[in-house]
Formats: C-alpha cells, structure tokens, sequence
C-alpha cells in the first residue's frame, strides 16, 4: 500500500496478489467496505500467466482516467495475478482528465513499487511416504533436478514433501518409483503456484 497526494486529493493504492476472477472481486469489495466514505475506488487487475484477463473500472471518474491508467502500469510492469485498487478522497480541486490520468498512474506505481513482489511457480506439491532405505536415494535424484526438499517428518516412515515445477513432475514420480522400486507411497497435489526458493 502507498499513498499521494495530488492538489490536496488523497490516492491510496492497495495492492494483492489474485488468481482468480472471485478473489479479485472480494478484494476489491473488501477496499471499497473499507473505504467507504471515499469518492472513488478505482481498479484494474491483471490474471493469468500470459495475462489474459484484463479488467478495470473508472468508478464514476471520467470515462479512461483512472481504470485504463492503473491497468496500464500493471501490464507495463510484467507482474500477472496481481489487483489494484486506488482509492481517491476528493481535496476540492478539479484535476482534469490529463490530471487524473496522471495521479492516477502515479498512485498506482507507487503501490507497486510498495509492494512485495514475488517469482511464483505453477506446479504441484508431491508428497513421499518411504522407509529410511530409500531417503538418500529420493534426497539425491531430487538434487541432480535442482528441486529441494520443503519439509521432512521422521517417524516410523519418513514423509517428505517437495514442490515441483509443473512440467517436471513426471519424470519425478518416474525417477521416485524406480529408485525406490515402487515402495515409496506418492501422492501428487491438485496444480498450485508456489513461490520460488
């Protein structure tokens, strides 16, 4: 979240991480509870790995002055699933339609530049059961594929839990089965992002 202030109207951009249509909706709802006394919540939100879904909405400014701007910084920046919303309290003065696109686009990209901004993955979270015999052989070919072990829980059986990218996890399961020759129980999550170690 950041804020500015232009010609006394306050621009307050809050920004999230969404990756679907639901939860872009639910933020942008949950803004505009909260800022309720506000004369506009402005928003764009950017979906898909290649962004293929594009929305904004002026909220009552100026029909391009505040939605198309905001969306503009978002695909301009590169960073997909992601939603913001600029909030304007209205300072008394007339900003004009240039104006507007201008505080707007500024608010927006310094909601961004406020914003943590993370490498997300598209794959699956595979969970192992094993004995102890077949660890080191699953902790090694999961090393020769650059995937790292993300928990480990030692008790009568080990279980060990990895994610791997979406595109790998055949030849995982493949390489796990035959180390262990077919002992080690495998269990493969629905497709999820995770963020990249």
């Amino acid at each position: 979240m950041d804020e500015i202030e232009e010609k006394k109207s306050r621009f307050i951009a809050n920004v999230a991480a969404v990756y679907t249509e639901e939860e872009a909706a639910a933020f942008i709802e949950a803004k505009k509870k909260q800022y309720w006394d506000a004369r506009h919540n402005c928003y764009a939100y950017v979906l898909g790995e290649r962004g293929q879904t594009l929305r904004f909405s002026d909220d009552g400014e100026p029909a391009g002055t505040a939605g198309k701007p905001i969306l503009e910084v978002l695909v301009n920046s590169g960073i997909r699933n992601l939603a913001v919303v600029v909030t304007r309290y209205f300072g008394g003065t007339l900003l004009g339609t240039g104006g507007l696109v201008r505080a707007y686009t500024k608010a927006a990209q310094a909601g961004l530049a406020a914003s943590d901004v993370r490498i997300m993955c598209y794959g699956y979270e595979i969970t192992v059961v094993t004995d102890y015999n077949g660890v080191g052989k699953i902790q090694y070919l999961l090393g020769q594929r650059g995937i790292s072990v993300t928990e480990v829980d030692y008790a009568e059986q080990v279980t060990m839990r990895v994610k791997v990218p979406y595109e790998k996890k055949d030849g995982v399961v493949h390489d796990i089965t035959e180390a262990t020759a077919g002992k080690a129980g495998i269990t493969v999550s629905e497709p999820v992002y995770y963020k990249r170690e």
